[in-house]
């Protein structure tokens, strides 16, 4: 069920892709032509997205954690996030080695969380914050006038109905099983939370790597548009990714592929760019965060497995 429900959006996606494969032909040769030095930018942004993931994680826990073991983790875990769903193999990488540095099943599992409702907190804070400076970024009504329009094709309604049905089944089937597990590390979320803000080195850790991890990603967006030279405004990118981004949590795609990427070609559509530096734009920012880091992090993933770091 839970692999069907992973497939579907990468299906749904698919016909998107099929449909318009002349456009992402294009693109990918806009790409070819792109700004060495904007890209270089973007790849300096994407590294200091694993800083910030690092940050964010030390200050999710009371123990100090060792930072070259943490930040080679967390370069790990962005490698297991493109083969599992919706954070699944990150999580897991770290849930490992916090245990491995001596945390209790139920405790690391109790920082994860705290990290993870930072996240979601931090990166509604950026997108209320730029919307307020921004309002006028999007233009939605591009998407309705000469943009390229998404295939209103049968199967695609199908396939998100199924996914909806398929969600609301699985939560059923689980809540139950999981009331007893959840309510335990709840009670140690708020335990370590009552620590945590007591610790204003931990604090800032925690709030600051959260808010700067979106931030990289939306600079390497900026970084990105700019280098293929689409005529999108700064603030228009940052809102295009920040608003997709956040819209693509909702899917539970590996690392938000294909959901993150429609999501994000259409709003920086809406800000100004066409539909084939749109592609372009989303074909970089997937070539800088996810393709050339994935090899050296399965790597790094193997290597710490080895040394027995995880």
């Amino acid at each position: 069920m839970r692999s069907t429900m992973m497939l579907l959006p990468v299906a749904a996606v698919a016909l998107v892709v099929t449909s318009k494969w002349t456009m992402i032909n294009s693109s990918a040769g806009r790409l070819g032509n792109a700004d060495t030095g904007w890209l270089a930018v973007a790849c300096l942004a994407a590294f200091l997205t694993w800083v910030a993931s690092a940050t964010a994680q030390q200050g999710a826990v009371v123990e100090r954690l060792p930072p070259g073991v943490l930040l080679a983790t967390q370069f790990a875990a962005s490698a297991a996030n493109h083969v599992l769903p919706a954070g699944v193999g990150g999580n897991a990488v770290n849930l490992r080695f916090l245990m491995r540095r001596g945390l209790t099943p139920t405790r690391a599992l109790a920082a994860l969380a705290v990290r993870a409702c930072a996240a979601v907190a931090g990166r509604i804070t950026l997108l209320l914050t730029v919307l307020a400076l921004f309002p006028g970024a999007l233009h939605l009504h591009r998407l309705t006038g000469g943009a390229p329009r998404l295939p209103v094709h049968p199967l695609l309604i199908c396939l998100v109905a199924a996914l909806v049905l398929a969600a609301a089944l699985v939560l059923t089937r689980c809540v139950r099983r999981l009331r007893d597990r959840v309510r335990d590390v709840f009670g140690s979320v708020v335990r370590d939370l009552r620590v945590l803000h007591h610790n204003r080195a931990r604090v800032a850790a925690l709030w600051g790597g959260s808010l700067a991890f979106p931030a990289m990603h939306t600079a390497v967006v900026v970084a990105v548009v700019r280098a293929v030279h689409a005529p999108v405004p700064v603030s228009g990118a940052v809102v295009a990714y920040l608003f997709a981004s956040t819209a693509a949590g909702w899917m539970p795609t590996p690392a938000g592929l294909g959901s993150l990427d429609a999501a994000l070609a259409l709003a920086l559509i809406s800000a100004g760019a066409s539909g084939v530096t749109a592609t372009s734009a989303v074909l970089g920012y997937r070539l800088v965060t996810t393709w050339l880091p994935l090899v050296p992090g399965v790597l790094v993933l193997a290597l710490l497995v080895r040394r027995g770091e995880l």
